[in-house]
């Protein structure tokens, strides 16, 4: 394990707290005459070559979008809107009724996943910072040759990180409860279940890269196509979510006709999970023997493999960008890329439309993030490829770079904000409103009696943002003291 700095072209996302170094190792690169370096750096303020060993800041700006936005756990705004409705009502009777609904509405949908097909912003952060895992995987590697390393250690590595990043996920699941809770369908053991393969295709062309990708989500349509489910195993888990979660049958019929095998529940992943997870120790109650029955949100072991196509194109975008070719080359392949995205995944399911179009309605490959169907890792890319191209344009081609700074800073500790936002988010929380409370009583100042009232609507929403910079808070502080970890 080591640490990086500001300096270093590594862009890896995957980091974890370890301890401060004095001092950063780094490959000085070979002289340069004079005249050629200054022809190069009049080509480099043209736009005509790549600047050499240059740290792209759009990709810790982008990371850190991601992350925030994670940590953020949406403002706690769509629970506010649903647990409040005065929120709704404040503006009744008034020119503004309409506008103030539907801008709450809004906010709520976004910021929270949907039920099953469709997404909303909330359901882009995942495959955002899984795409950027494949983005960052050239830069690490072209570090790693330029610092000596053998390719066998480069594997070795590789290795080693994929399996910390499923022990961590692993780990994380079992923060709430007083067992270890083997479930993978964890950001981090998504990222590490896939990881190798995506190793795989680093540096390689991007036909084989596109092979890669078609293979992938190709194969595992197939295998969610052709699947089955026994009579009695379908018949056991209806039984099970009525009967004991007391659900009705909207849990299992998402989709009918072509469209079924995608059904939440009934599928051919949901299948597996539930020979798969009873095979490690649990500690729910058996329903007909078995202890695992659904995940009830649906999502599932086997989710990685599609996951490994959204990484894939997150390598192809990388390896656009460490290439020769123009800035704006660069920016115009990316749009190009989200577009064609947009366009093969809306005709691969009509869920997806921003408008209904009467009797045009299929879904051939539906798009579901629960279970990242082939669709839905072809229709998240594309936004991932957009973002990824307004971050780079603007802070990296127009060089508008200081507005960046507050991205940056979570950016190059990633992991770490992934880490707290899990593990200290209610301690946060719990202290802020002790502290604040001593402070009142102590100033006659009424700070924590307004910011966790439970008499005001936006209150919670009010906490969310304070916790959310206090996490802030410490990534700056890292930051400032050059403390940037990595696996």
């Amino acid at each position: 394990m080591t640490q990086n700095t500001p300096n270093s072209e590594s862009h890896e996302p995957e980091t974890i707290p370890l301890q401060k170094t004095p001092e950063t190792e780094f490959v000085t690169p070979p002289a340069i005459p004079p005249a050629t370096a200054e022809k190069e750096e009049q080509e480099q303020k043209q736009g005509k070559t790549p600047p050499v060993s240059q740290r792209l800041t759009s990709l810790d700006a982008y990371r850190g979008f991601v992350m925030l936005a994670m940590a953020s756990g949406g403002l706690y705004i769509a629970n506010a809107v649903r647990n409040s409705p005065e929120i709704l009502q404040q503006y009744d009777g008034t020119q503004w009724e309409s506008s103030w609904k539907y801008l709450w509405q809004t906010l709520s949908y976004q910021l929270s996943h949907v039920e099953w097909t469709g997404a909303g912003f909330w359901d882009l952060i995942q495959p955002s910072f899984m795409f950027m895992v494949g983005v960052s995987m050239p830069f690490s590697v072209r570090k790693r040759k330029q610092k000596g390393d053998s390719t066998l250690r480069i594997w070795g590595h590789a290795i080693f990180r994929s399996v910390l990043l499923v022990a961590l996920g692993v780990f994380l699941s079992s923060r709430s409860g007083p067992h270890t809770n083997f479930t993978f369908a964890n950001v981090l053991c998504q990222i590490g279940l896939g990881y190798l393969v995506v190793f795989f295709y680093v540096n390689r062309s991007f036909v084989t890269q596109l092979i890669g990708v078609v293979t992938i989500l190709g194969g595992y349509w197939f295998f969610f196509y052709q699947y089955m489910p026994a009579e009695a195993e379908l018949t056991a888990v209806k039984n099970y979510l009525t009967e004991v979660k007391h659900l009705d049958e909207s849990e299992w019929t998402q989709f009918s006709g072509f469209g079924e095998p995608w059904n939440k529940h009934t599928n051919a992943a949901a299948s597996v999970d539930r020979r798969l997870l009873n095979q490690f120790p649990r500690y729910e109650e058996p329903y007909q023997g078995q202890k695992f029955w659904v995940n009830h949100g649906g999502y599932q072991t086997l989710n990685f493999i599609p996951s490994i196509a959204t990484m894939l194109f997150g390598l192809m975008a990388g390896q656009l960008l460490m290439s020769n070719r123009l800035d704006k080359m660069k920016v115009k392949w990316l749009l190009q890329a989200g577009l064609i995205c947009f366009v093969i995944s809306m005709l691969l399911d009509t869920s997806i439309w921003p408008v209904n179009i009467a009797q045009w309605e299929w879904h051939l490959v539906p798009i579901v993030k629960r279970i990242w169907s082939p669709g839905w890792a072809i229709f998240s890319a594309g936004w991932a490829f957009w973002f990824l191209a307004v971050f780079y344009w603007i802070i990296d081609v127009k060089g508008y770079k200081k507005w960046a700074f507050p991205f940056v800073v979570v950016g190059m500790n990633s992991i770490a904000m992934y880490i707290m936002a899990q593990l200290i988010r209610p301690w946060i929380q719990k202290s802020l409103e002790m502290h604040l409370t001593t402070v009142d009583k102590m100033t006659g100042w009424s700070v924590a009696g307004s910011l966790f009232s439970s008499d005001c609507p936006y209150a919670p929403i009010a906490v969310s943002a304070t916790v959310l910079f206090v996490l802030w808070l410490i990534c700056l502080w890292m930051y400032l003291q050059r403390i940037f970890i990595k696996i």
